[in-house]
């Protein structure tokens, strides 16, 4: 092979073009990783805050229950004469026969 100026040019160009297509290879494998890392990230932090939300929703409905378990339950028998008739209105003093 005879060494001259055009034959210079045509291998560097040659490699310059073989270094751009390794470079790319490169930055393609690298951004590919990163896609892949960003959408592992995304999908763990949507994870955290769905188990978060979880545990809050789930602490809401322990304490809804434990309010309504501690509330006592009204009682349904008629005792002594503080128990209010059934239309509302109070009965009239019981009077005496004489």
């Amino acid at each position: 092979m005879v060494f001259s100026k055009r034959n210079a040019l045509v291998g560097f160009v040659a490699l310059k073009a073989l270094e751009r297509m390794r470079a790319r290879r490169r930055r393609r494998g690298r951004r590919a990783l990163r896609a892949a890392g960003l959408v592992a990230i995304v999908a763990l932090s949507i994870g955290a805050i769905a188990g978060v939300a979880a545990a809050i929703a789930r602490r809401f409905r322990g304490a809804a229950a434990d309010a309504e378990a501690a509330q006592p339950e009204p009682s349904r028998e008629a005792v002594g004469e503080a128990t209010a008739p059934a239309n509302g209105r109070p009965s009239p003093e019981p009077t005496s026969a004489a």
